[in-house]
């Protein structure tokens, strides 16, 4: 929740939300802080300036502008004072804060043998909310589960679409039981690269990511998913935001070795995603028994298809349907 964040926002930034109405602030999902612009929040697809007063302003001379002092102060307070411990952090353009929450950066780039040494004078910072919703996976359990086996499934969306939420709310079921279907708890292993799905404290988790769930927290996917195969013995794996070439090679080691994998992708749809280098292997050679398609319209968090792999068949569609809109933030 956004009131979380609130002890590593400057107090002048913090003081201006606080005045914000609570209908609006329960809906912000990120916060866009900008050196010299206007301070901006985001509500789903909806960008709103925020007033010297905490107002809602439509005019941008009559939003509150940012100052380098503001950003300074920010990381000063992200970083307890300590930039020099997240240096590591600063290279890959975030780091993720207690709660859950990603802290994106920009600024100047210091290279190094053509490779990103450090990041300063950073000019932007992005925060983006996460929410625990219970149940907002509900409407897509169905599809990922066939009896009592777990269908390997390819979460496939776009930015701000709720994938990060549904997949921790997925986690949380298929740990405790899901009691309305014949799914019993099964082990759960998670790859938590960017500390975001369990938002682990010291390792101990945040967030409830349900009873028989074993986490690796801050470890690269495709190590901590061979990892996990070797010493936890998982019946499902579970990560986010696959990208890389030995993600997609962690991901065929895992299904041959018989075990299930739930994970994300950004992409607008499979066949998107279909033309990109080792992912789209993945996607070609039918890898998953599911692909979860989400959306942004008719607004944030539109479960908009689900698709059976190994017939094309179109489980569910909001075309034809209705939308369903996953009450999710990130």
């Amino acid at each position: 929740m956004l009131t979380s964040i609130y002890p590593i926002l400057p107090p002048r930034l913090a003081e201006l939300f606080k005045k914000i109405s609570p209908a609006i602030v329960q809906q912000i999902t990120e916060i866009r802080i900008r050196a010299q612009r206007p301070l901006v929040a985001v509500l789903g697809n909806q960008d709103i300036l925020i007033g010297l007063n905490g107002e809602i302003v439509e005019n941008c001379r009559l939003a509150y502008y940012c100052v380098p002092e503001d950003l300074m102060q920010l990381v000063q307070l992200i970083s307890k004072n300590s930039l020099y411990a997240y240096e590591q952090e600063l290279r890959s353009g975030y780091f993720t804060i207690a709660g859950g929450h990603r802290i994106g950066v920009a600024g100047q780039a210091i290279m190094e043998n053509g490779r990103l040494k450090a990041l300063k004078y950073i000019s932007s910072v992005n925060i983006r909310i996460a929410r625990e919703v219970a149940g907002c996976a509900d409407v897509i359990l169905p599809y990922l589960i066939d009896g009592e086996c777990l269908m390997s499934s390819l979460i496939i969306s776009p930015p701000r679409c709720g994938k990060t939420t549904i997949l921790r709310d997925i986690v949380r079921q298929i740990s405790d039981g899901v009691y309305l279907m014949p799914c019993k708890g099964v082990q759960v292993g998670i790859v938590d690269e960017r500390s975001e799905i369990a938002a682990c404290q010291q390792g101990v988790p945040t967030m409830n990511i349900g009873c028989r769930s074993d986490i690796l927290d801050g470890c690269p996917k495709a190590i901590g998913m061979l990892m996990l195969i070797r010493s936890m013995s998982p019946t499902v794996i579970v990560t986010d935001e696959l990208g890389r070439e030995e993600d997609a090679c962690a991901v065929r080691e895992a299904l041959h070795a018989g075990i299930a994998v739930i994970t994300t992708v950004h992409g607008r749809d499979e066949t998107e995603v279909s033309h990109r280098p080792y992912i789209g292997e993945l996607i070609r050679e039918r890898f998953f028994d599911r692909y979860i398609i989400l959306d942004n319209k008719p607004q944030m968090g539109t479960l908009k298809k689900v698709i059976a792999v190994k017939d094309d068949t179109v489980l569910y569609s909001w075309e034809k349907r209705g939308a369903y809109v996953v009450k999710a933030g990130r």
